[in-house]
């Protein structure tokens, strides 16, 4: 079963759940604990292993759904 690749809403759902907090009080910038969870929720959601290239190009929010649009792509 394929699923589209995740918007900005469900990555910042993503990242507020790491901390059990509202969305709005989620940066722009994404930290390596977060990097970390969302490469786990990646993992769970999509049987999807990101590899170092496609994480070290995630710093911001705009960047991790750009990046997981092009890997879910090419991830048939």
């Amino acid at each position: 079963m394929s699923f589209p690749p995740p918007g900005r809403a469900e990555i910042v759902d993503w990242l507020a759940a790491l901390g059990d907090r509202p969305a709005g009080e989620v940066r722009e910038r994404i930290d390596s604990m977060e990097l970390a969870w969302l490469a786990h929720q990646v993992e769970q959601r999509y049987e999807l292993e990101l590899d170092d290239d496609q994480l070290d190009r995630i710093r911001t929010i705009d960047d991790a759904v750009r990046v997981l649009a092009e890997a879910l792509k090419s991830h048939v």
